[in-house]
């Protein structure tokens, strides 16, 4: 199995091609090979196994090439700690955090009279106010309506389209 896993990750290359213009043909050196749906996700599961938290009760959720970090409110002030701690790990093993998809989404709870105001807001990193999590769309006030009318819609489209 380990040889079958290393002769499938060795030797591929990547280019792009755009406006008519194609890139060097360079080899690829780090990350998972885009595209590989059957090896993919349970290769980037096994490269993370040692990413974990720094803070008690701060959680990582890893699935496929995706990574949440989940942070309850008694520990926001922990946000930029754990951030920095990806990065180091991203580093250390030759891949990079891209903070330009990276976002924060704060939770609360609509039926409580008195919330709490937000953590200020992250340098670099953009406060959104619906996810899509493993395909549902969650928004900041704990509803998965917005994900459901898109399926309504979607499904009324399709209706209309047949």
């Amino acid at each position: 199995m380990h040889n079958w896993l290393a002769n499938y990750l060795e030797g591929h290359c990547h280019c792009t091609r755009f406006n008519g213009q194609m890139s060097d043909v360079l080899e690829v050196n780090a990350s998972i090979i885009q595209g590989s749906a059957m090896i993919g996700p349970a290769l980037y599961v096994v490269n993370a196994a040692d990413m974990h938290t720094v803070t008690p009760g701060n959680s990582l959720m890893k699935y496929a090439d995706d990574t949440h970090l989940v942070i309850p409110a008694c520990n926001v002030e922990s946000r930029d700690k754990e951030i920095a701690n990806i990065d180091a790990w991203a580093k250390v093993n030759n891949l990079t955090l891209n903070a330009s998809k990276s976002v924060e989404i704060v939770f609360q709870d609509s039926q409580k009279r008195h919330r709490a105001a937000p953590p200020p807001v992250m340098h670099g990193i953009e406060r959104v106010h619906s996810l899509k999590i493993l395909g549902i769309t969650f928004t900041d006030k704990l509803s998965v309506k917005e994900h459901l009318d898109t399926i309504r819609y979607d499904t009324i489209e399709e209706i209309n389209v047949d």
